[in-house]
This record gives structure tokens, C-alpha cells and sequence, in this order.
């Protein structure tokens, strides 16, 4: 399992991988598109996938524009082997080297993603677009959260 940065040369699979997944998928796939992709990787944030066997099954993205997590996905193939929670954290410790402004995201209540964010510390703070949970992370409560990974 490598985590990288994210490449040019990886949307294609990326695109895979978002399309893939089995909760939170698009109604329509166009809706996100590669320049959308690349956009997002390159111009307002960044991203990093995991490969494996030359293969990404899993990414994240972050946006320091809208100050949120744009994107972070397992091929349902892959699940379950911690590459969410190493991507997840990656991301959080680039982003939060960068500002210690929160950060927030939203995704569908009931599913295995918000169970993911609440473990992982995010706070429920709201809805968002259409009945998404919005969840929230400040700086302070990742580095306590960073120091209670480190101390356990």
C-alpha cells in the first residue's frame, strides 16, 4: 500500500474509484467531472490516493477554498484495511499546516462515512445541501486528537 500525492495522470482512476463506491454515489456521474478533478487537486487544494499493485483504490481531496473535504473514497473492494483513516489523516495534517481555520464536510446521515466522521472526532453541526449531516473540525480538536493518537 503506498499513499502519495495525487497526480495529473491519476483522475482516470480516481473517476473510477467515486464511481465505485456503494453510499454517497452521484445520480449522475457527469457531475463531476475531470476538470472538476483537476481543479480541485491543483488549483483550490490538493489530494492524495493510495495505490495498490499500480492500481488507486482509494483518494482524498481537500479544498482550502471553501475550507472543506471535497472528496475522500474507497473502492468497496478495498475497504476496511485503514486506507480511509490514512487518507483521512494525511489530508487533515497538510490542511491544518496550512491554516488553523476549521474545516468542514457533509455526507448522508445513516451511513458508514458519518459513522466514519464521528469516530473520527468531526462534530455534527447542522445539515447541508439536500439533508446531508455537516459535520465540523476545528484545529484544536484535531491536535487533541493527533495527541491522544500519538499517546495511545
Amino acid at each position: 500500500m503506498i499513499i502519495r500525492e495525487a497526480a495529473l495522470a491519476d483522475i482516470p482512476q480516481i473517476q473510477l474509484v467515486r464511481n465505485a463506491v456503494k453510499e454517497n454515489r452521484l445520480s449522475n456521474p457527469n457531475l463531476v467531472t475531470d476538470e472538476d478533478c483537476r481543479e480541485f487537486l491543483f488549483a483550490r487544494g490538493k489530494g492524495w490516493v493510495c495505490e495498490m499493485k499500480k492500481q488507486v483504490v482509494g483518494f482524498s481531496i481537500v479544498d482550502l477554498q471553501e475550507k472543506n473535504v471535497w472528496a475522500l473514497f474507497v473502492d468497496p473492494m478495498f475497504e476496511k484495511r485503514g486506507i480511509g483513516r490514512k487518507l483521512h489523516d494525511i489530508m487533515l495534517d497538510w490542511y491544518f499546516l496550512q491554516t488553523q481555520t476549521g474545516i468542514w464536510l457533509g455526507t448522508a446521515p445513516g451511513t458508514r462515512a458519518a459513522a466514519f466522521y464521528t469516530k473520527s472526532g468531526w462534530k455534527e453541526t447542522g445539515t447541508h445541501g439536500k439533508g446531508e449531516i455537516r459535520f465540523e473540525m476545528s484545529f484544536e480538536q484535531w491536535k487533541q486528537r493527533q495527541g491522544e493518537s500519538i499517546n495511545s
